[in-house]
């Protein structure tokens, strides 16, 4: 017992108790009756109430905050090899080694906030990256931003502002170049050209086409598969469809017949052609039609544009190039000789002729 007299005569306790979870008090008092016995009971009494009670929790420690390369390697490792193709993997993987992780990388996640973002963008725009690209590297940012709020490492996501980018502008042949250019052509280059303009495959959709996919009796192709990047997977859309075959595309397809292998387009040896190869033969018959330069998905464009022009609905314009939503087709909208003539055509209406309004209506959206 730690019991003794002060210095004016009082008995009183004076100890340091070791509770559970090794937590240390001190206790000291005096007894209401000035006795040796009144103050050893007034302790053990003192240290039984402490016992009793309920005991204070330890303080909790804040979680640590990683850094944001830290937690950028968790992430790809764990949630975008698990969820995105290979090609948007390693389109990840290059924005953050060249941008984010330069910039954010010894940066812990929780001091990321509006005003570092805000900086990031003016240092890239500076730096004459287009505001599309600048949107793209800060789509990553803060889908991994998200994803630490969602795991609990942060308590909030700070708000991200997008740049404002125009509307692309896409490049297409009209009738008479799209003809110019196939004449352009040889060999078994014509035929996939011939292909990309019938069908409006993107161009890894082509290189990843199979003898399989191609029906020569019925007339049609499925496209269930797109290389990128030189691995082979889903088309951009994540869902196969179904493309109808003309004359022209039937008969490029024949002549086009091998026994070189699965695919469709390859190389002398049956394998898949590289898109880096296949620019040049494009660029070739280019320059012997007298045509500009384009690309292989301005044979899409000329697929659609062709279409909308001869005034196919954009509903199945939409679902032969895969679009997600009619929104993305709809760039396509202006080339139709009927959108401006049958809007105009709704002033001449009755305005008391409902009938005339549902039907026009719908011939606009159409």
């Amino acid at each position: 017992m730690a019991v003794l007299r002060d210095t004016r005569g009082r008995w009183r306790y004076r100890k340091t108790v070791t509770l559970p979870g090794r937590r240390r008090e001190r206790i000291s008092g005096t007894p209401i009756i000035n006795t040796k016995v009144a103050a050893e009971n007034a302790e053990r009494e003192h240290i039984q109430r402490l016992l009793s009670s309920p005991s204070t929790p330890e303080p909790v420690k804040p979680k640590e905050v990683p850094t944001f390369a830290k937690f950028a390697e968790e992430f790809m490792a764990t949630y975008s090899e698990a969820n995105n193709k290979p090609s948007e993997v390693q389109s990840k993987r290059t924005i953050l080694k060249h941008h984010l992780l330069p910039a954010f990388g010894g940066k812990k996640l929780d001091v990321i906030q509006q005003r570092e973002i805000e900086a990031y963008k003016s240092v890239k725009l500076k730096a004459a990256l287009a505001p599309k690209t600048v949107n793209n590297h800060l789509t990553i940012l803060r889908r991994i931003l998200s994803l630490a709020t969602e795991w609990g490492v942060l308590t909030h996501t700070p708000p991200v502002k997008w740049l404002k980018v125009p509307e692309p502008e896409f490049d297409f042949l009209d009738f008479e170049e799209a003809v110019r250019l196939e004449k352009g052509a040889t060999g078994e280059w014509a035929v996939m050209i011939t292909i990309g303009l019938t069908t409006g495959l993107r161009q890894g959709e082509l290189l990843a086409l199979r003898w399989e996919d191609v029906d020569l009796v019925r007339g049609r192709l499925l496209v269930r598969r797109a290389a990128a990047r030189g691995v082979v997977g889903t088309p951009k859309s994540g869902k196969s469809r179904e493309i109808p075959l003309n004359e022209k595309a039937l008969a490029a397809l024949k002549r086009q017949r091998h026994l070189r292998g699965e695919l469709v387009f390859c190389d002398d040896a049956g394998r898949m052609l590289r898109k880096g190869a296949c620019k040049w033969p494009l660029w070739s018959a280019c320059k012997k039609a007298g045509l500009r330069r384009i690309g292989w998905h301005a044979l899409r464009h000329t697929f659609a544009s062709h279409l909308v022009m001869r005034r196919a609905p954009l509903k199945a314009v939409q679902e032969l190039l895969g679009h997600s939503t009619i929104e993305m087709t709809m760039r396509y909208s202006h080339l139709s000789p009927d959108v401006r003539k049958d809007a105009v055509r709704l002033l001449d209406a009755d305005p008391s002729d409902n009938r005339l309004t549902t039907a026009s209506f719908s011939t606009v959206s159409s």
